[in-house]
Protein backbone atom coordinates (compact mmCIF):
# COMPACT_ATOMS: atom_id res chain seq x y z
CA UNK A 1 0.00 0.00 0.00
CA UNK A 2 1.25 3.23 -1.10
CA UNK A 3 0.29 5.72 1.69
CA UNK A 4 1.30 9.66 1.66
CA UNK A 5 1.06 11.94 5.03
CA UNK A 6 1.20 15.59 4.84
CA UNK A 7 2.86 17.30 7.60
CA UNK A 8 4.95 14.59 7.91
CA UNK A 9 7.48 16.01 10.05
CA UNK A 10 5.30 17.41 12.42
CA UNK A 11 4.46 16.44 16.49
CA UNK A 12 1.70 13.83 15.33
CA UNK A 13 3.34 13.06 11.92
CA UNK A 14 6.23 11.64 13.16
CA UNK A 15 4.54 9.35 15.29
CA UNK A 16 1.86 8.44 12.29
CA UNK A 17 5.07 7.66 9.88
CA UNK A 18 6.79 5.61 12.11
CA UNK A 19 3.62 3.79 12.79
CA UNK A 20 2.93 3.45 9.37
CA UNK A 21 6.26 2.52 7.66
CA UNK A 22 6.00 -0.97 9.26
CA UNK A 23 4.39 -2.98 5.83
CA UNK A 24 3.53 0.67 3.67
CA UNK A 25 5.27 2.44 1.14
CA UNK A 26 5.34 5.92 3.45
CA UNK A 27 5.53 8.90 1.45
CA UNK A 28 5.89 11.86 4.30
CA UNK A 29 6.18 15.55 3.08
CA UNK A 30 6.76 18.75 4.99
CA UNK A 31 7.54 22.35 4.42
CA UNK A 32 10.87 21.51 3.66
CA UNK A 33 10.24 19.28 1.32
CA UNK A 34 7.81 21.75 -0.89
CA UNK A 35 4.85 23.41 -0.81
CA UNK A 36 1.96 21.31 -0.28
CA UNK A 37 -0.41 23.85 -1.80
CA UNK A 38 2.08 24.11 -5.11
CA UNK A 39 -0.01 21.89 -7.80
CA UNK A 40 3.82 20.90 -9.18
CA UNK A 41 5.02 19.62 -5.48
CA UNK A 42 1.76 17.13 -5.57
CA UNK A 43 2.25 16.08 -8.80
CA UNK A 44 5.51 14.41 -7.47
CA UNK A 45 4.09 13.10 -4.48
CA UNK A 46 1.17 11.73 -6.79
CA UNK A 47 3.92 10.64 -9.77
CA UNK A 48 2.35 6.78 -9.01
CA UNK A 49 -1.07 6.21 -7.72
CA UNK A 50 -1.69 6.64 -4.49
CA UNK A 51 -3.89 4.14 -2.14
CA UNK A 52 -4.11 6.73 1.25
CA UNK A 53 -3.72 9.88 2.22
CA UNK A 54 -2.99 11.05 5.57
CA UNK A 55 -3.22 14.85 5.79
CA UNK A 56 -2.18 16.75 8.99
CA UNK A 57 -0.21 19.66 7.35
CA UNK A 58 -2.00 23.05 8.94
CA UNK A 59 -1.58 26.51 9.58
CA UNK A 60 -2.84 26.50 13.05
CA UNK A 61 -5.40 28.87 15.15
CA UNK A 62 -3.35 31.83 16.09
CA UNK A 63 -0.68 32.15 12.61
CA UNK A 64 -3.94 31.70 10.50
CA UNK A 65 -5.70 34.57 12.21
CA UNK A 66 -2.01 36.42 12.08
CA UNK A 67 -1.70 35.75 8.46
CA UNK A 68 -5.00 35.39 6.29
CA UNK A 69 -3.71 34.42 3.33
CA UNK A 70 -1.07 31.64 4.42
CA UNK A 71 -3.71 30.02 6.42
CA UNK A 72 -6.55 29.73 3.72
CA UNK A 73 -3.31 28.67 1.05
CA UNK A 74 -2.31 25.44 3.34
CA UNK A 75 -5.76 24.78 5.09
CA UNK A 76 -7.88 25.08 2.69
CA UNK A 77 -6.41 25.15 -0.90
CA UNK A 78 -3.81 22.47 -0.75
CA UNK A 79 -6.78 20.58 1.04
CA UNK A 80 -8.84 21.27 -2.02
CA UNK A 81 -5.87 20.42 -4.33
CA UNK A 82 -5.39 17.55 -2.79
CA UNK A 83 -8.94 15.85 -3.10
CA UNK A 84 -9.29 16.92 -6.69
CA UNK A 85 -6.15 14.86 -7.25
CA UNK A 86 -7.62 12.19 -5.53
CA UNK A 87 -10.15 12.45 -7.91
CA UNK A 88 -8.72 12.95 -10.93
CA UNK A 89 -6.51 9.86 -10.29
CA UNK A 90 -9.86 7.41 -9.60
CA UNK A 91 -10.98 9.50 -12.41
CA UNK A 92 -8.13 7.84 -14.82
CA UNK A 93 -9.18 4.11 -13.25
CA UNK A 94 -6.63 4.33 -10.52
CA UNK A 95 -7.84 3.79 -7.02
CA UNK A 96 -10.03 5.36 -4.75
CA UNK A 97 -8.13 6.96 -2.53
CA UNK A 98 -8.89 6.69 1.67
CA UNK A 99 -8.41 10.10 2.66
CA UNK A 100 -7.74 11.09 6.50
CA UNK A 101 -8.16 14.50 7.22
CA UNK A 102 -6.65 15.58 10.59
CA UNK A 103 -9.55 18.05 11.54
CA UNK A 104 -10.15 20.04 14.76
CA UNK A 105 -12.36 20.59 17.54
CA UNK A 106 -11.74 24.25 16.97
CA UNK A 107 -14.90 23.67 14.60
CA UNK A 108 -16.97 24.44 17.47
CA UNK A 109 -16.51 28.15 18.07
CA UNK A 110 -17.27 30.66 20.95
CA UNK A 111 -19.28 31.10 23.26
CA UNK A 112 -18.80 27.24 23.59
CA UNK A 113 -21.84 25.36 24.45
CA UNK A 114 -22.72 23.89 27.77
CA UNK A 115 -22.47 20.38 26.35
CA UNK A 116 -20.94 19.25 23.19
CA UNK A 117 -21.93 15.87 21.61
CA UNK A 118 -22.59 14.34 18.38
CA UNK A 119 -25.85 16.26 17.59
CA UNK A 120 -23.91 19.60 18.54
CA UNK A 121 -23.44 21.69 15.62
CA UNK A 122 -19.80 23.34 14.34
CA UNK A 123 -20.05 27.14 14.90
CA UNK A 124 -16.62 28.28 14.19
CA UNK A 125 -15.20 31.76 15.36
CA UNK A 126 -11.45 31.68 14.29
CA UNK A 127 -10.02 30.95 10.65
CA UNK A 128 -8.60 28.26 11.41
CA UNK A 129 -11.96 26.29 12.31
CA UNK A 130 -13.61 27.55 9.78
CA UNK A 131 -11.21 26.70 7.15
CA UNK A 132 -11.42 22.58 8.91
CA UNK A 133 -15.31 22.75 8.80
CA UNK A 134 -15.29 23.60 5.17
CA UNK A 135 -12.62 20.88 4.75
CA UNK A 136 -14.84 18.21 6.39
CA UNK A 137 -17.67 19.31 4.15
CA UNK A 138 -15.73 19.16 0.96
CA UNK A 139 -14.47 15.22 2.36
CA UNK A 140 -18.41 14.60 2.52
CA UNK A 141 -19.24 15.91 -0.45
CA UNK A 142 -16.30 14.18 -2.37
CA UNK A 143 -17.22 10.44 -0.62
CA UNK A 144 -21.13 11.02 -1.94
CA UNK A 145 -19.97 11.64 -5.19
CA UNK A 146 -17.13 8.48 -4.98
CA UNK A 147 -14.41 10.59 -5.76
CA UNK A 148 -12.53 9.25 -2.88
CA UNK A 149 -13.53 7.26 0.49
CA UNK A 150 -12.96 10.39 3.03
CA UNK A 151 -12.88 10.50 6.95
CA UNK A 152 -11.91 13.29 9.20
CA UNK A 153 -10.64 13.56 12.97
CA UNK A 154 -11.21 16.11 15.17
CA UNK A 155 -8.72 16.47 17.61
CA UNK A 156 -8.62 17.66 20.84
CA UNK A 157 -5.56 19.58 22.37
CA UNK A 158 -3.04 16.62 21.99
CA UNK A 159 -0.25 17.11 24.38
CA UNK A 160 2.71 17.30 25.39
CA UNK A 161 3.99 18.89 22.46
CA UNK A 162 7.50 20.55 22.40
CA UNK A 163 8.37 24.00 22.29
CA UNK A 164 7.50 25.41 19.10
CA UNK A 165 6.61 28.99 17.56
CA UNK A 166 3.85 27.40 15.72
CA UNK A 167 1.22 30.35 16.29
CA UNK A 168 -1.05 28.11 18.48
CA UNK A 169 -3.09 30.03 20.74
CA UNK A 170 -3.68 26.71 22.32
CA UNK A 171 -0.16 25.76 23.47
CA UNK A 172 -0.39 26.61 26.86
CA UNK A 173 -1.91 22.99 27.05
CA UNK A 174 1.38 21.06 26.59
CA UNK A 175 3.13 24.50 28.02
CA UNK A 176 1.81 24.34 31.76
CA UNK A 177 3.05 20.63 31.91
CA UNK A 178 6.03 20.68 29.99
CA UNK A 179 7.73 23.23 31.24
CA UNK A 180 7.24 23.23 34.98
CA UNK A 181 8.27 19.55 34.72
CA UNK A 182 11.37 20.85 32.88
CA UNK A 183 11.91 22.84 36.26
CA UNK A 184 11.30 26.25 33.78
CA UNK A 185 8.79 28.76 35.78
CA UNK A 186 5.87 29.44 33.54
CA UNK A 187 3.16 32.43 33.06
CA UNK A 188 -0.78 30.39 31.96
CA UNK A 189 -2.38 32.69 29.75
CA UNK A 190 -5.52 31.09 31.43
CA UNK A 191 -6.65 30.85 34.56
CA UNK A 192 -6.91 27.73 37.42
CA UNK A 193 -10.58 26.91 36.89
CA UNK A 194 -9.97 26.80 32.60
CA UNK A 195 -11.46 23.64 31.28
CA UNK A 196 -9.39 22.12 27.91
CA UNK A 197 -10.38 19.19 26.04
CA UNK A 198 -6.71 17.12 25.87
CA UNK A 199 -5.60 13.93 24.31
CA UNK A 200 -2.50 12.82 23.76
CA UNK A 201 -0.04 11.69 20.95
CA UNK A 202 -0.61 8.24 21.02
CA UNK A 203 -3.98 8.64 21.30
CA UNK A 204 -4.25 10.37 18.33
CA UNK A 205 -2.36 8.13 16.27
CA UNK A 206 -3.99 5.10 16.83
CA UNK A 207 -7.29 6.82 16.35
CA UNK A 208 -5.77 7.91 12.80
CA UNK A 209 -5.10 4.87 11.97
CA UNK A 210 -8.47 3.10 13.43
CA UNK A 211 -10.62 5.47 11.82
CA UNK A 212 -8.83 5.01 8.46
CA UNK A 213 -9.66 1.23 8.94
CA UNK A 214 -13.18 1.96 10.15
CA UNK A 215 -16.24 0.72 7.69
CA UNK A 216 -17.34 3.57 5.65
CA UNK A 217 -21.34 2.65 5.95
CA UNK A 218 -20.48 2.82 9.90
CA UNK A 219 -19.43 6.10 9.79
CA UNK A 220 -22.22 7.53 7.78
CA UNK A 221 -22.93 10.29 5.28
CA UNK A 222 -21.31 12.81 7.65
CA UNK A 223 -17.75 12.04 7.59
CA UNK A 224 -16.07 14.13 10.33
CA UNK A 225 -16.18 11.90 13.80
CA UNK A 226 -15.04 14.27 17.26
CA UNK A 227 -12.14 12.14 18.92
CA UNK A 228 -12.55 11.19 22.93
CA UNK A 229 -11.06 14.03 24.89
CA UNK A 230 -9.95 14.34 28.40
CA UNK A 231 -11.80 17.63 29.89
CA UNK A 232 -10.27 18.78 32.89
CA UNK A 233 -9.21 21.76 34.42
CA UNK A 234 -5.46 23.62 34.64
CA UNK A 235 -5.84 23.62 38.37
CA UNK A 236 -6.75 19.53 38.05
CA UNK A 237 -3.63 19.67 35.88
CA UNK A 238 -1.59 21.70 38.01
CA UNK A 239 -2.34 19.07 41.20
CA UNK A 240 -1.42 16.44 38.74
CA UNK A 241 1.96 17.81 37.88
CA UNK A 242 2.20 18.28 41.93
CA UNK A 243 1.88 14.69 42.42
CA UNK A 244 5.02 13.98 39.85
CA UNK A 245 7.14 16.74 41.35
CA UNK A 246 6.51 18.70 44.27
CA UNK A 247 8.16 21.24 43.35
CA UNK A 248 6.34 22.04 40.16
CA UNK A 249 3.11 23.91 41.04
CA UNK A 250 5.30 26.53 42.58
CA UNK A 251 6.49 27.41 38.97
CA UNK A 252 3.27 28.12 37.38
CA UNK A 253 2.14 32.01 37.79
CA UNK A 254 -1.58 32.65 36.22
CA UNK A 255 -2.00 35.70 33.73
CA UNK A 256 -5.46 35.10 32.36
CA UNK A 257 -5.88 36.76 28.96
CA UNK A 258 -9.79 36.57 28.62
CA UNK A 259 -9.65 36.34 24.50
CA UNK A 260 -7.38 33.13 24.87
CA UNK A 261 -9.67 31.95 27.83
CA UNK A 262 -12.87 32.25 26.14
CA UNK A 263 -11.82 30.88 22.75
CA UNK A 264 -9.79 27.83 24.37
CA UNK A 265 -10.41 27.26 28.49
CA UNK A 266 -14.21 27.30 28.47
CA UNK A 267 -14.89 23.80 26.90
CA UNK A 268 -17.86 21.77 28.61
CA UNK A 269 -17.25 19.06 31.26
CA UNK A 270 -20.75 17.86 29.71
CA UNK A 271 -20.02 15.89 26.80
CA UNK A 272 -20.72 12.50 24.86
CA UNK A 273 -18.46 11.08 21.96
CA UNK A 274 -20.71 8.01 21.40
CA UNK A 275 -20.14 7.92 17.71
CA UNK A 276 -16.59 8.03 18.08
CA UNK A 277 -17.23 5.14 21.07
CA UNK A 278 -19.09 2.78 18.61
CA UNK A 279 -15.95 3.17 16.14
CA UNK A 280 -13.66 2.23 18.40
CA UNK A 281 -11.35 5.77 19.24
CA UNK A 282 -10.25 6.51 22.52
CA UNK A 283 -9.15 8.69 24.65
CA UNK A 284 -6.49 8.79 27.53
CA UNK A 285 -7.83 7.96 30.66
CA UNK A 286 -6.53 10.17 32.84
CA UNK A 287 -4.28 12.90 33.37
CA UNK A 288 -1.91 11.17 35.52
CA UNK A 289 -1.35 8.40 32.76
CA UNK A 290 -0.80 11.61 30.13
CA UNK A 291 1.65 13.23 32.34
CA UNK A 292 3.18 9.45 32.77
CA UNK A 293 3.21 8.81 29.07
CA UNK A 294 5.22 12.39 28.31
CA UNK A 295 7.75 11.41 31.19
CA UNK A 296 8.13 8.07 29.42
CA UNK A 297 8.43 9.38 25.88
CA UNK A 298 10.72 12.10 26.41
CA UNK A 299 13.30 10.27 29.05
Amino acid sequence: MRILVTGGDGFIGRALVHALRVGHDVIATDRGDGDIADPAHVDRLFAAPIDRVFHLAAVVSGAAEADFDAGRRVNLDATIGLLDRCRAQALRGGPVVRFVHASSIAVFGTPLPARIDDATAPAPTLSYGTHKRVAELLIDDATRRGDLDGRALRLSGVVVRPALPNGALSAFNSDVIREPLAGRDYECPVGADATVWLTSRRAAVANLLHLAEADGAAIGAERAVTAPALAISIGEIVAALGRVDAAAPARIRFAPQPDIEAQFGRWPRDRSFARAESLGLVGVASIDALIRDHLETTS
